[in-house]
């Protein structure tokens, strides 16, 4: 056991992570594989999701399984996936999400839809497909975790005319909360990892209209949300140290929402 390892106490831990072939999710599932776990991530493009798989091979255990967490046949086949390779589960880190952004006047109910099938509908049916799982791995000394993703516009007033996403998060972040108090006596936690202005898709477009500085600041740290922080993040949560930690709302945003 190497360093990490020992300090991560995740060594051996089965994790399934949604929307882990980039951004958020690569970074959480490479540090996963590096501190020994045996990761599965999932995405619903399946090239991506099995060179992303591939890639990490390289460090450690990762298998492909994809899915379109917004589809209930699509969930279906994970958990059946899953339930042919473990006897139970660990980690579940739902970090898979879309973003919608046109003004009020525009604002299709079609995307709305999107959003929110994807972002809560299809986050919280994927948790009930998988407690049977999160239950058999459970015990009171070292609970199983589901880490959702959040975000902190789901806290602060967005600055953009993205209506569905910081609902869809705000619902997220409140729906951990009810999970957490309902699936503490079967010994598995519920947190939300929100993070601030992360370098990914999403954000291309306003660095490319407004540049870095100006998006920085409003950020008391000064610096963009990183790879390693949202990673830091998730792994604490997985680790022996998150272990008494349920309910809860991290903000990883360099202060953004103070």
């Amino acid at each position: 056991m190497n360093v990490i390892e020992e300090l991560f106490g995740v060594r051996g831990k089965s994790v399934l992570i949604t929307g882990g072939s980039r951004g958020i999710g690569l970074a959480i599932a490479e540090t996963f594989v590096k501190a020994g776990a045996r990761v599965y991530i999932c995405s619903r493009d399946a090239a991506s999701c099995s060179a992303a798989a591939k890639d990490l091979q390289a460090f450690g255990s990762c298998e492909a399984l994809p899915c379109d967490v917004s589809s209930t046949g699509d969930r279906q086949r994970l958990a059946a996936s899953l339930k042919a390779r473990e006897k139970s589960l660990d980690v579940l880190v739902n970090n898979a999400g879309a973003v919608w952004a046109a003004p009020l006047a525009e604002y299709p109910e079609s995307g709305w839809d999107k959003v929110f099938d994807l972002n809560v509908k299809g986050t919280f049916f994927l948790i009930k497909e998988l407690v049977p799982m999160l239950a058999a791995a459970a015990t009171p000394e070292n609970p199983s975790r589901i880490i959702n993703v959040g975000s902190m516009n789901a806290i602060r007033l967005p600055q953009h005319e993205t209506y569905a996403y910081p609902a869809s998060k705000a619902a997220l972040h409140h729906l951990t909360r009810h999970l957490a108090s309902q699936l503490a006596a079967q010994h598995i936690t519920a947190n939300v990892i929100a993070p601030g202005l992360f370098a990914s898709k999403m954000l291309e477009a306003s660095i490319e209209r407004k540049g870095v500085e100006k998006l920085l600041e409003p950020i008391p740290l000064k610096r963009l949300t990183a790879d390693a922080d949202m990673a830091g993040a998730a792994i604490y949560l997985a680790s022996k140290a998150g272990s008494y930690v349920t309910g809860a709302v991290i903000s990883v945003d360099g202060g953004t929402t103070l």
